[in-house]
């Protein structure tokens, strides 16, 4: 990562996969942190897609702000769980990295949207998952500064029993696969440890 110490790089992107506990978020951090002190005036945004579901989640939730806020001191959160295209138009400068984390509670948030199982008429219609998904893969690219996405890599265990979870890991993948294609550098973590994919 040296070329983060260059204050006039070109913007890049870079997709982040892993399991669950694999070191995808931290290795997000260490490059806005990097990003950060590479030059005098820069900053960080961390956007953050997940939503307090539950007692036990929104214990996660505050238990992350916590540890990040002592890892890369100074990097805002911002809460986004399903406008991911617009807060990258809203966030991202020349001077500013953006972590998007992550993909995954991002599909959750619009195919699975545990805040609106309650009344149907609430429900995100399909059609705006499309055009938000196309509208992210168009934006991202031409983003003025760089943006880290964090996201799970999921299709490496068994074939799952229900027609919902098999729909959500395909999608998933295919998620995976655009942004990884968009993207200019492609990151596979296990055990804490980067694997370049591109």
């Amino acid at each position: 990562m040296n070329t983060l110490n260059n204050s006039a790089i070109e913007p890049w992107q870079e997709l982040i996969l892993g399991g669950q506990k694999s070191g995808k978020t931290r290795r997000a951090e260490q490059a806005a942190r990097a990003w950060m002190d590479g030059a005098q005036g820069r900053a960080a945004v961390y956007v953050a897609t997940g939503q307090a579901w539950d007692a036990e989640m929104q214990q996660r939730i505050e238990r992350h702000q916590v540890d990040r806020a002592a890892r890369v001191p100074g990097m805002r959160t911002v809460e986004v769980p399903r406008q991911l295209a617009q807060a990258l138009q809203t966030h991202s400068t020349p001077q500013t990295l953006v972590v998007i984390d992550c993909l995954t509670l991002w599909l959750t948030n619009w195919m699975m949207p545990m805040d609106m199982e309650s009344n149907e008429d609430t429900q995100p219609p399909v059609h705006d998952w499309s055009t938000q998904r196309a509208l992210f893969l168009d934006v991202l690219p031409r983003c003025p500064g760089p943006v880290v996405v964090v996201g799970n890599e999921i299709g490496l265990g068994v074939i799952p029993l229900g027609k919902e979870v098999r729909a959500f890991v395909d999608a998933l993948g295919t998620l995976n696969q655009d942004v990884a294609s968009v993207c200019k550098r492609a990151t596979l973590m296990a055990a804490g440890l980067p694997v370049p994919l591109k």
